[in-house]
């Protein structure tokens, strides 16, 4: 009889929560949430501790936290507040596995706190590899801990890589990307695009952030970077094709020239199902690809000039030291400004490329170096226009 895994979900509200919450509620049997938490919707993470009865709750910011306390909708459950809060829940005794499925790099300390305390993680925050990977994985190697990739891509990867030797004799990973809704759009309609625009995806569904990325393509550029940690390869060995209907996650080619693609349909409930019981496989619940039907799966390289966040990613990673934290820092400003409408949705590589230029590269020594770094870049991606 396999036992139980207890579970903590770090970003409990979000898309990829909501779709960790699936898996959940498809294998009761086996799987079991101990903690959850969120940043500010107190009001859907209780009704979350109520489905599944989760005796430990975290809300990240403290005026939201005070108000959840004073609801009465956490009765009977242990509310914990701020980074604190979300480090506590990390370091749960009972927990095997913590899903770090926060945006941005809030993340970053609960997950390595969770690392120290000897957790397994299944990480779908992509930043946190990118802001602090060298620091992550001495982390996850120190403490013996599985660092289990959630992004559809680099699971698809690992999964590709399983049983090939170590070392893998690899030639190259290739990363897939939709192209998202302007892959064929013409410079003049890209100066045009409106929030609204950018938010609707043609494939996937996820928050308002990850699917702007998706638009500009920087998330591939985020991936390249969190791949480079993840795998052990050289930059150049990490490319990225345009694959519009997102069914090959990501493909590993071997120095005998054979390539290896995961496949599944665009739903992120594969590759979450997939971490969380790794090394096990259970029967899917979600609806699996049907070769008795007509397919069609396309491929092409990503235009450079429809995609220059691509291209500033590539120089970040090559260049290392505290650039990647950089790049992810501006981009998450530039985001924000370009969603409440005081910047174009073609100046969001423009901010990034005023930081990157504006900022004296340099080798981190810790992790407060990496947040210095990040706060710095953050600052001067404000200046921007000024």
């Amino acid at each position: 009889m396999l036992r139980r895994k207890d579970i903590v979900l770090l970003g409990a509200t979000g898309s990829i929560g909501e779709h960790a919450l699936r898996v959940v509620a498809a294998h009761p049997d086996r799987l079991r949430i101990r903690g959850i938490a969120a940043r500010t919707n107190w009001r859907k993470l209780a009704a979350i501790a109520e489905q599944f009865s989760v005796p430990h709750a975290a809300i990240f910011d403290e005026a939201a936290c005070r108000e959840a306390k004073t609801s009465g909708c956490f009765a009977g459950r242990e509310l914990h507040c701020g980074m604190e809060g979300l480090c506590a829940i990390g370091e749960l005794p009972e927990a095997d596995i913590v899903v770090s499925a926060v945006v941005g790099t809030t993340g970053l300390v609960p997950t390595l706190r969770a690392i120290e305390a000897g957790k397994d993680i299944a990480l779908a925050s992509k930043e946190i590899l990118v802001l602090a990977g060298r620091f992550v994985m001495a982390a996850a190697r120190r403490r013996s801990v599985r660092i289990l990739p959630v992004d559809s891509e680099h699971n698809a990867i690992f999964q590709c890589l399983q049983g090939n030797g170590d070392p893998t004799p690899l030639r190259r990973l290739i990363l897939t990307g939709s192209g998202g809704p302007f892959r064929g759009a013409t410079s003049e309609a890209l100066e045009a695009v409106t929030p609204e625009r950018a938010q609707s995806h043609p494939i996937w569904s996820m928050g308002p952030k990850i699917t702007v990325d998706s638009a500009t393509m920087a998330n591939k550029g985020l991936e390249m970077i969190e791949a480079y940690w993840l795998f052990g390869v050289e930059p150049e060995q990490i490319h990225v094709v345009v694959h519009p209907q997102s069914i090959v996650h990501s493909m590993v080619e071997f120095i005998d020239g054979s390539i290896l693609a995961q496949l599944s349909p665009p739903d992120m409930t594969f590759a979450i199902q997939h971490a969380l019981f790794f090394p096990e496989r259970l029967n899917s619940f979600a609806e699996t690809l049907d070769f008795t039907r007509s397919m069609q799966l396309d491929f092409e390289p990503p235009d450079p000039e429809r995609f220059p966040c691509l291209r500033l990613a590539r120089e970040t990673l090559s260049a290392g030291g505290i650039l990647p934290a950089a790049y992810n820092a501006a981009n998450e400003i530039a985001v924000e400004r370009f969603l409440d409408h005081n910047l174009r949705f073609t100046e969001i590589s423009r901010v990034i490329e005023h930081t990157l230029n504006h900022l004296q590269n340099r080798t981190p020594t810790s992790v407060d170096d990496l947040l210095d770094a990040d706060a710095e870049a953050r600052r001067i991606a404000h200046t921007y226009g000024s």
